[in-house]
This record gives structure tokens, C-alpha cells and sequence, in this order.
């Protein structure tokens, strides 16, 4: 059987030590141990996370989808719950500062929508899924049909949805709030791009999370938002990768050596559109 061509074989891979049945069991086991309290350890922090405070929405936001105008509402589809990706388009700026969006998202952002399958255990759970995108809807529904999805895509362009939700950046718009951290706590902690603090030059930058909203009769809620980290786990297949030997072969991960890296994480080298993968 030939190597699939988009993989690099592995000539000098550090693989585990070989032991006996037992011997694979007792570390298993040891193992299982972490796991278990792992699992605790979860459940105790999505109980926190459901007894976050919420906000309610009051601003009438619009968004343009299939149907044409929908209010924050109709993203509900009339069910209870509402999760949301936060989903990056790429824009080239012209020197005056004006922003022309290109035919095509983000690839980390892809990578994460190439992974949504059918909705139905969420809908079962009264929850729908959608994206928010700011680029024009026609842009969004040319990509969504090339890559041949099927989640409800929904465009925030022109609207102060994504500014107020912290999906993109801009002071001139509303305040500054980079993973939680306000401009001021960012001339302190720096910013994940550079390590330096908030400039102007960062303004209009669009952010990958993800948001759930609560629906109580006709008014809506915000209950939840992440980034950065927050949202791994719905890219690049990671929560399978994880229970691999070779993990997600990336640079970081240990024990070193164990994988060439692939440069294949959120935002690396040789991430590309989902169905570029296929021409390769």
C-alpha cells in the first residue's frame, strides 16, 4: 500500500517503547488514572461555564442569509440554544484603508467548518448551529456550495455584530477587547501576534470563536464566548488525533521526536483550503 502523497513518510520517528500485554496494561491503567480525574475536573468546569451570568441582547443586529434579512432571533430556527462560529474572512486593504474581501475564508477557520457534520444530536438537544461571517453573503454562499457544506452561513457585514462580540477588532468601533484582555491589560500582557501591545495597525482584524446564545420567550442572551485555545478542539480533528501515538504532529508537542511536523496547525505553513488537500 503507498504513503498517502499529502503525508511525509517518517524515516526517524522515535515510536514508544515495546513491552509486554501487562506491562501495556499497568501504564494504561496509570493512565486511566489522570484520565478519570480529567473527566471530573471537566464536568466541574462546565458546570462553572453554565453558571456564567448572561447579557441580554437588546441591540436589533441583522444578518443576511438564504432568505435575505433575519434579525439574532431567526438564527435560532425557533429552537432554545444557539452556538455560533465565529467564522474569518480574508480581506486585502487598499491604502486608503478600504477593505476588499477576497473570494475565499480563512483556511484555520475552513478547517473548523470542514469538520461540522450533521446537526441532528444538536437539534435533538434544542440547539442550533450556524456560522457569522463579516463578508458580503454572496461571498460566503460561492464557498460554502465550492466546499460543499452544509451548516447555516449567515453574513454580520456592515453591521457592529462582529465589533461588539470581539470578533473583530477596532477602537474606533467599540473598545478593544483581545481574549478577554482590554487594551490597557494588552500594553501589559501583549498580543498573541506579536507580544507587543494593541496598535492602530491591528485595526479591522477578525477572530476565530466561538459564542452561545440562550432564548428566553422573544429575547435573546449571550451566555458564552472563546478564543484562541478555546475552540481547538473543533479544528484538524484534534480530539481524535490526541488518542494517537503520533498526536497532532505539531512542533510543541512532546516527547520530541516522536513525529515530524507537519506544519499543519491553526494558522502554519502547510495548512491549506480543505479541498486543496485533494489536488495535492
Amino acid at each position: 500500500m503507498s504513503l498517502d502523497p499529502n503525508m511525509k513518510e517518517i524515516t526517524t520517528m522515535e515510536t514508544p517503547p515495546i513491552v509486554s500485554p501487562q506491562e501495556w496494561l499497568a501504564a494504561r491503567k496509570e493512565l486511566l488514572a489522570k484520565e478519570k480525574e480529567l473527566t471530573r475536573m471537566r464536568d466541574r468546569l462546565n458546570a462553572e461555564r453554565r453558571r456564567l451570568p448572561m447579557v441580554r441582547v437588546d441591540k436589533p443586529y441583522t444578518f443576511e442569509g438564504p432568505n435575505g434579512t433575519v434579525g439574532l432571533l431567526d438564527l435560532f430556527e425557533g429552537r432554545q440554544q444557539l452556538v455560533m462560529h465565529h467564522f474569518m474572512w480574508i480581506n486585502d486593504t487598499d491604502d486608503d484603508g478600504v477593505e476588499r474581501p477576497r473570494d475565499t475564508g480563512c483556511p484555520s477557520c475552513s478547517s473548523a467548518a470542514d469538520g461540522i457534520g450533521n446537526p441532528r444530536q444538536l437539534h435533538a438537544r434544542n440547539t442550533t448551529l450556524v456560522a457569522v461571517t463579516r463578508a458580503p453573503y454572496e461571498k460566503l454562499a460561492a464557498f460554502r456550495e465550492r466546499m460543499e457544506w452544509t451548516f447555516p452561513w449567515y453574513s454580520s457585514f456592515e453591521s457592529d455584530f462582529n465589533y461588539d462580540f470581539h470578533a473583530t477588532l477596532d477602537d474606533r468601533v467599540a473598545p478593544v477587547l483581545l481574549h478577554f484582555r482590554t487594551e490597557t491589560e494588552l500594553a501589559e500582557a501583549g498580543t498573541p501576534w506579536t507580544g507587543g501591545p494593541w496598535t492602530e495597525s491591528m485595526r479591522g482584524a477578525d477572530l476565530p470563536g466561538i459564542s452561545a446564545f440562550l432564548r428566553v420567550g422573544e429575547e435573546v442572551f449571550h451566555t458564552y464566548s472563546t478564543f484562541g485555545r478555546g475552540i481547538e478542539e473543533f479544528h484538524n480533528g484534534y480530539p481524535y488525533l490526541d488518542l494517537t501515538a503520533l498526536g497532532r504532529q505539531e512542533a510543541w508537542e512532546e516527547p520530541k521526536g516522536r513525529a515530524v511536523p507537519l506544519g499543519l496547525q491553526v494558522g502554519g505553513p502547510a495548512m491549506r483550503l480543505p479541498d486543496e488537500y485533494d489536488e495535492a
